[in-house]
């Protein structure tokens, strides 16, 4: 087993073959340019659902409320902390600063993958073309265009690269390594598969010194125990068994959703919007071709595996496999006229989704999301409404200048399961589902999940109608999608214990 791909040029003889590299005023006018980029499609692109819950998080963790023990979270625990002086900072504009921070952070994913193309020793035309085409797949356009969870572990997985494809590791690169790879790890789940893929390698070449890379992840171990100390059902539960057992229970009228067939059409579609299927099969010939496989190939078949395990498969699961994949393809001689007509062809349709997003005159734009929020924030100070608010859609509400109710901090994906847990884990876990709705007078919002944010609208109906049934009384929201449901006088509002 060799310690990297092959070469077809020593470090020292790559500029010489080719020139010599962008000056670093060139690259930091590049990075300058492809942050502008990303920005503004950050805040350009439409509202999605999924990242309610991140936003709530950011939020909540912000006011002193700790993932797990005090609300629920269906990730592993580190973005809501490293986020939260964000949302504390930013208070009314979290959402958008959270949007901004993740196309930032796509950005040095970009450069991380180009950094380790040149430490490896690709030449300098082949780093910045492979970056490039990172660039252009819609798996990283989607994941850093949102207030997801995707593009922290990304960046974090793309800076360990370059350390780890360096000739000689030393103890103290070794051990920024295992810092990085566990942090990925500790904001998402999947990429524990390239950590733990490394952490094997390391113990096979011990070059990249296991013990140092062991050393670096001890703080974020430990910052993963105590989270799973503070509430060890809610850890369990947020980490493995929601996202094991919620899309079977919430697909299952729709079984085609969960059948190989379509997960093998689903990967094969997310793969083609963009250069990472070409870059796959080119990868895959070269490795037959070889007959043997090195560490950024263990890598891209572990970040494979870590997309493959979960049903369905979607575009973002996609995403650890991609910066060793790019990586990787640095260090492949160029290849023959048509497979670059195929990568030319195939980068721009990675490019297509998203200008089709912004296009789509029924998705609902970040800022007018936000001008409803504000909207929302000032019909709840004229009937002097200053507690928690039951909503699935609680990124709405830093515009607002209100917190959610703790219970329904994961936006729609809890509050639409029907037998995950019984009443009793609910309450202990905070957590509301539509089956079991039980609130104790917190104002309730709907409105904002539907066909615009990618959402369900009858998951939103069944909110709205518990209302109804319950006597609250209706406020409509002028000039916008919401409703607001105010609890009658024998459920008085929660005291504004965690409003901001």
């Amino acid at each position: 087993m060799e310690h990297a791909a092959p070469q077809p040029c020593s470090p020292a003889k790559a500029g010489a073959q080719t020139g010599h590299p962008p000056s670093r005023v060139n690259i930091l006018l590049m990075l300058t340019a492809l942050a502008i980029l990303f920005v503004t499609l950050a805040l350009l692109r439409p509202v999605d659902h999924d990242e309610s819950q991140y936003v709530a998080a950011a939020a909540l963790t912000a006011h002193g409320l700790l993932p797990y023990r005090d609300f629920a979270y269906l990730q592993t625990p580190l973005q809501p902390y490293l986020f939260a002086p964000i949302a504390a900072l930013t208070q009314s504009w979290t959402w958008p600063a959270l949007r901004i921070l993740n196309a930032l952070l796509g950005v040095a994913t970009i450069a991380s993958v180009h950094t380790a193309a040149r430490t490896l020793g690709a030449k300098p035309k082949a780093a910045l073309t492979c970056a490039a085409l990172f660039a252009t797949c819609d798996i990283i356009l989607f994941s850093i265009g949102t207030a997801r969870n995707d593009a922290l572990p990304a960046a974090l997985l793309a800076a360990a690269l370059p350390l780890i494809v360096r000739p000689a590791t030393t103890r103290a690169t070794a051990t920024l390594a295992g810092l990085l790879l566990a942090g990925a790890a500790a904001a998402k789940v999947s990429y524990a598969f390239p950590a733990l893929a490394y952490g094997v390698y390391a113990l096979i070449d011990r070059r990249h010194r296991p013990a140092a890379i062991l050393l670096g992840t001890l703080p974020v171990v430990a910052f993963v125990a105590w989270s799973y100390v503070t509430s060890p059902a809610g850890f369990v539960f947020g980490t493995f068994i929601f996202p094991a057992r919620g899309p079977a229970e919430y697909y299952a009228l729709r079984p085609w959703k969960m059948s190989l067939l379509a997960k093998a059409i689903d990967t094969l579609k997310f793969l083609a919007l963009g250069a990472a299927l070409p870059a796959l099969a080119l990868m895959a010939r070269d490795a037959w071709r070889r007959r043997e496989l090195g560490l950024l190939d263990w890598l891209i078949l572990a970040g494979l595996i870590a997309a493959l395990l979960p049903f369905p498969t979607w575009r973002q699961y996609l995403l650890p496999a991609l910066p060793a994949l790019f990586v990787r393809l640095s260090m492949i001689p160029p290849p023959s006229r048509t497979w670059r007509i195929a990568f030319a062809v195939f980068a721009t349709a990675g490019l297509a989704p998203s200008v089709a997003a912004l296009a789509d005159p029924d998705g609902l734009s970040l800022t007018q999301a936000l001008r409803e929020g504000r909207t929302v924030g000032r019909i709840l100070d004229q009937h002097g409404l200053a507690g928690p608010i039951a909503t699935l859609s609680p990124q709405m509400l830093p515009a607002a200048n209100r917190l959610p109710d703790p219970a329904f901090a994961t936006g729609p994906f809890y509050f639409r399961s029907t037998n995950l847990l019984d009443a009793t884990q609910e309450h202990a876990l905070h957590m509301i589902s539509r089956a079991r709705v039980n609130l104790d007078g917190s104002t309730i919002l709907t409105g904002g999940e539907g066909p615009a944010t990618s959402g369900d609208d009858r998951i939103d109906a069944a909110l709205a109608s518990y209302a109804i049934r319950q006597g609250y009384r209706a406020v409509p929201v002028p000039d916008t999608r919401f409703t607001l449901y105010v609890a009658p006088p024998a459920l008085p509002p929660r005291a504004p214990h965690n409003s901001p």
